[in-house]
């Protein structure tokens, strides 16, 4: 402080709001106490303006201190053992943009096996350790579909951190019960209050999480506020309602078919329709039976097919769409929403006690055939139907236009989901093993991991014809990433006559027979990594 300050300051006491006037209305216009008039009194204000301030943030009274930081919660739940947890920190160090990560050559993907580390840890009952939850907090933060697995490993001290943390909030949004707010399941009142007064998020959370224990309550939490909510509130409430669905939820899902907004109005005659006893249901099949018939008068029996004329009132109500798509014909569209959500126990009766490959094998007139089947196909995937899905898919071995039912390969795909898991892999091998490796890459993503024998040594089997083919390599790396996580470990035995760089044909992809070795080095060296991993969450554990 200059000796003009330190002279100004002392001359004057600390009349802020006189020196706040004086600078608005100019010295020139006024001068403060002990500021003498002439060109040095702006200085001067400015000087005791400076010595004002620090006289008055010295004299700031302390603030109240903040509450301690309560200890984090304690994880009852057994720790990892030692080699399970060196091997989390080097998954977790592999993570985009930490040291040392990314793919190279032959090196495995370390951070595509963290979801499957994941899964079997908590299928274990291990707890996290404490020093690598801001590794996998991060993780979880950049992929979302990690945020499950890495949420239930990472255990209640996930929550205590992420509330220190912004960065980390989402576990907060995305944890049953993470929210600050979010009451006990068994406490109504603050059910009641946080359903009355919480954000949307928070909302959705609560009535998903009450749904899993008490279904019966979170419908009538819903039927409280149901005439209030926004109408995309209300649909996305509505789709909490598949979790658990039950013949209870009709009645208000029948009142929810007179919403003023369509999409919930679909969404609430979807869910009927999955209710093959229900009302809606019960109308869409009479409407559907009286469009389809066998005709006995031909040679061969055969389908008929005679498409609404219209689409009434009544069919809107129930949630059939009016207003055909570009390129589609009307009555062919309202014929296929009219199968899709009629109930597949329907069929045999209308159409002389036939199962459903029976059925499905039929001619059917007048080129309806691919509108109905298609029909059908949606129909078994939303009532998840095996025996239907089945017939529908018909043998792996069929010719490339595909089964009886089914043509695409999203069909199918969908189809295969509703058979168990044998099944599922048995057909998807019979598949790689007509058509090869090139259209299979959707069917085997819902093949359940590890793969069954049969599959992974048709994918192994079909991968080795294409590579003695010379084929182009890089259209099969998308199969081969999904075998270095789905392949049974102990198939990397057999796969060791596959390492060497194999003579290319003259045909071949330049370059083929090297990236060919470097993949099924990668592979081979990822599943005995995957081998390791589960060894070492074996050791030591815990008791059932």
């Amino acid at each position: 402080m200059s000796r003009t300050t330190a002279t100004v300051a002392a001359s004057l006491p600390d009349h802020w709001e006189q020196l706040v006037t004086t600078a608005l209305l100019g010295t020139d216009r006024r001068t403060p106490p002990g500021v003498a008039p002439g060109p040095k009194a702006p200085s001067d204000l400015l000087d005791a303006a400076a010595a004002a301030t620090v006289r008055r943030r010295a004299g700031l009274r302390p603030a109240r201190p903040a509450e301690r930081l309560r200890p984090a919660p304690e994880d009852p739940r057994p720790p990892l053992p030692p080699a399970a947890a060196r091997r989390l920190g080097a998954l977790l160090a592999d993570r985009p943009g930490a040291s040392g990560g990314g793919r190279r050559g032959a090196a495995p993907d370390l951070m595509e096996l963290l979801p499957q580390w994941l899964q079997a840890a908590n299928a274990r009952g291990y707890a996290a350790p404490p020093q690598a939850l801001p590794a996998l907090l991060d993780a979880a933060r950049g992929r979302t579909d990690l945020r499950p697995a890495a949420l239930r490993f990472a255990g209640p001290r996930a929550l205590w951190l992420a509330r220190l943390n912004p960065d980390w909030r989402f576990a907060l949004r995305a944890a049953p019960g993470g929210g600050p707010s979010a009451p006990d399941l068994r406490d109504p009142q603050g059910i009641r209050r946080l359903w009355q007064e919480g954000l949307f998020a928070e909302r959705v959370t609560l009535l998903t999480a009450l749904r899993s224990r008490d279904a019966a309550a979170a419908r009538a939490l819903l039927e409280e506020t149901w005439a209030t909510e926004r109408a995309e509130d209300r649909l996305m409430f509505l789709d909490s309602l598949r979790a658990g669905l039950a013949p209870d939820d009709e009645t208000f899902l029948e009142r929810a078919l007179a919403d003023r907004s369509r999409n919930v109005r679909e969404t609430a005659a979807e869910l009927l329709s999955a209710l093959p006893a229900s009302a809606l249901a019960a109308r869409m099949a009479a409407r559907a039976a009286a469009c389809v018939a066998v005709d006995r008068t031909r040679d061969v029996p055969t389908i008929v097919v005679e498409a609404p004329h219209e689409c009434d009132a009544a069919m809107e109500r129930d949630g059939v769409v009016a207003k055909a798509p570009a390129g589609r014909g009307e009555r062919s569209w309202w014929l296929g929403q009219l199968v899709e959500a009629t109930p597949l126990g329907t069929w045999p009766g209308r159409l002389g006690g036939r199962t459903p490959e029976e059925i499905v094998a039929l001619p059917v007139a007048d080129g309806w055939q691919g509108e109905l089947h298609a029909a059908w196909c949606r129909a078994a995937v939303r009532q998840r139907d095996a025996a239907w899905s089945r017939a529908l898919l018909g043998e792996p071995s069929a010719p490339e236009a595909g089964g009886p039912g089914a043509v695409s390969l999203a069909e199918r795909a969908r189809l295969l989901a509703a058979l168990d898991a044998g099944e599922r892999a048995a057909w998807v091998a019979g598949f790689i093993e007509t058509h090869g490796l090139s259209e299979a890459f959707q069917l085997l993503g819902v093949c359940a991991v590890p793969w069954a024998p049969p599959l992974g040594r048709a994918v192994v089997d079909a991968l080795n014809i294409a590579r003695d083919a010379g084929s182009y390599p890089w259209s099969f790396s998308g199969v081969m990433g999904l075998a270095e996580r789905c392949l049974d470990p102990s198939e990397a035995s057999r796969l060791d006559a596959l390492l060497a760089i194999p003579d290319e044909p003259e045909d071949a992809a330049p370059g083929a027979g090297s990236y060919w070795s470097e993949a099924f080095q990668r592979l081979v060296t990822t599943l005995r990594l995957r081998g390791a991993m589960l060894a070492e969450l074996t050791q030591g554990e815990p008791a059932p």
